[in-house]
Order: C-alpha cells, then structure tokens, then sequence
C-alpha cells in the first residue's frame, strides 16, 4: 500500500506540474491571441493528440444514449475553460490556477442538488475557511471585486458541475466516451468564435499552444493513472501543488510576486479543499 501512495504521489505531483505548464503556455499565448481562440487551439491540439487513444475502442464503442448529458457536460467543461483562461491572461497565474481549483468547495453542494448526495456536516466549518480564503485572493474594496476574479471564481464552479457531471455519466459512460464527446463538442463549439475572432498566430503562439495540448493531455494520463494507484482523496491533496508551479512559472517569466492576503487567501483554500476531499462521505438523500 505504501508503495502504491508513494507511486500515486509522483503521479499527482507531475500531473499538477504538466497542468502548471499548460497554465504558463496559455498565458503567454493569450498575450496575442484573443481567449476565442486560445480555448479552440487548447481543445482542438487535445483532440488531435488523445483521438489514437480515443478511437481504440472503435466507432460502435462511441455510440451513446446519453447526448444530452455529454452536451451539458461538455457546456460547462467548456465554459469553465473560457472563464480559466480569461482570468489566466488577467490574473497573476497562480491565483488563477487557485481560483479554478477551489472546484472541491463546491461540488459537495452541487452533488447534493443534482445526485442528492447530502454532504456531511462537518465539512461545513472547512467550506467557510476556504471562501474566507478565496475573499483574500479576490480583495473585495469598498464592497466591489474584481470582474476578472470573479470570472476566475466562476471557472471553479463551472468545473465543480463539470465534475459532478462526470459522476452522473459514469453510472453508464466509459472513460474514452466521456472524453472524446468532451473533447470533440469542445473542439467544435469553440470553433464559431474562434473563426470570427481568428487573426494569424505567430510561430511561437502556435508552439505555445500546441505545447498547452500537449501538457493539458499528459496532465489527464498522469492524473488518470494516479487516482488508480492511490485513493482518491491522497490524490486530490496533493493536486494543488500545481499552484506552486504556477507560482514559480509566474515569477520566473512574468516576476510575478503574490503579496500576503494572497498568500494567506492560498494557503485557507488550499487546506479547506484538503479538508473536504478528505472529510467528504456522501450519502444518498433520505438515508
């Protein structure tokens, strides 16, 4: 059992490394293309990579009666991007990455809305730490935040019903079928605002964003295979090393340097989605 923690430690933390990365690429990308286009470049270089693996299971294995579930999930996986990334581009990059993981805080409730999952009590005090936590990084002033953070927090929440989304699909969906209708309906709806917004990329924006795929996908695999080699809530702590990458990406390229509220604000959500990934039992409503 040891072996498999030690295992599926090295397995998140690379994953979070990989999706740091992805973070940093799409940021120096989006300094000259418009989000539009960053999100359709992410989805479409993702699909191009994952579709060998994707098509393993033939076309027979694709076939799904459950459309409508895979085209919500895919609406708020992919909203979720658009705000990730916007927020990306106006945001010091690890308060973003911040914002889109405070995604734990919120699926509780969001399970226990859509699957009637009621959420135990005592994660409650552990919710509250991490909003306080989230008021920092957001540094409400004279009772006004910031759009962007709060385009930034939307993307946590949106990823928060993309996750429970997945739960639902599970009961009767492959891995390969969820990914590949997200993947292919990603890539397809970002395409209109990307052809309307499309200006040339510049060899090192196309480099950047084949990158960002590249790393977005390999972060999936490492993330994938971690969750099978260590339980679920070991994995889920230590994800949030990816804010640390950022953190350096941030300052090593752009000398980004979190002041203190950001800090303390870093430090509350990630331990309040610590404490919820671990406390967290849910059961059926009613029971």
């Amino acid at each position: 059992m040891r072996q498999n923690l030690q295992h599926g430690a090295i397995y998140a933390v690379a994953g979070a490394a990989a999706f740091a990365t992805m973070g940093a690429l799409v940021k120096l990308a989006a300094a000259e293309l418009p989000n539009p286009m960053v999100v359709f470049l992410r989805n479409a270089f993702g699909l191009l990579i994952l579709l060998p693996w994707l098509l393993q299971p033939g076309l027979t294995g694709l076939a799904t009666r459950r459309p409508w579930a895979h085209l919500l999930r895919a609406a708020a996986g992919l909203t979720a991007m658009y705000c990730f990334f916007f927020a990306i581009s106006r945001m010091q990059l690890a308060n973003a990455v911040l914002l889109n993981y405070s995604q734990p805080l919120f699926i509780p409730f969001i399970a226990w809305l859509w699957l009637g999952e009621r959420p135990a009590r005592r994660i409650a005090p552990a919710v509250l730490i991490g909003f306080v936590g989230v008021a920092l990084i957001l540094k409400p002033d004279a009772g006004l935040v910031s759009p962007v953070g709060l385009i930034g927090l939307a993307a946590g929440v949106l990823a928060a019903v993309a996750m429970v989304a997945i739960r639902a699909l599970s009961t009767t969906e492959p891995a390969t079928r969820i990914v590949f209708y997200f993947t292919t309906l990603g890539t397809l709806i970002s395409l209109g605002p990307a052809v309307y917004l499309w200006q040339s990329p510049s060899p090192g924006a196309w480099l950047a964003m084949l990158g960002a795929g590249g790393f977005a996908t390999l972060g999936q695999i490492l993330l994938t295979r971690a969750y099978s080699v260590a339980p679920a809530a070991h994995v889920g702590s230590l994800i949030y090393a990816a804010v640390i990458f950022a953190g350096l990406w941030g300052w090593w390229i752009w000398a980004e340097i979190p002041d203190i509220f950001s800090l303390a604000g870093t430090v509350l959500v990630i331990a309040a989605a610590c404490l919820v990934v671990f406390a967290r039992r849910p059961q059926l409503a009613g029971k």
